[in-house]
């Protein structure tokens, strides 16, 4: 009896670590993601401040409008799906 207890838990162990979460993968993967849509806002800022004092081109600020739009819809779209799949999980039977 001794050994299966034995055999079972070096089982259970194995398969403990192979199931465990990467060490901050997800995290690190979150704020790259973050950073990412907080730079591409900062230059798009900078580019309608510069189209305001009259040192861009009228087309890059299109370019940069509508290019921030999408990166903030994307974001939201992102969110919302965080938040349905959270809730998701909220109304799992325990």
């Amino acid at each position: 009896m001794d050994v299966n207890t034995s055999l079972v838990s070096q089982a259970y162990a194995q398969a403990r670590t192979a199931a465990a979460p990467q060490a901050g993968s997800a995290d690190e993967g979150l704020a790259s993601l973050a950073g990412n849509f907080m730079g591409a806002l900062q230059e798009h800022e900078a580019v309608a401040r510069a189209a305001m004092t009259g040192n861009a081109d009228p087309h890059a600020l299109v370019q940069a409008l509508a290019s921030s739009q999408m990166a903030v819809e994307t974001v939201a779209t992102v969110r919302d799906r965080v938040v349905e799949a959270y809730q998701e999980i909220l109304r799992m039977p325990v």
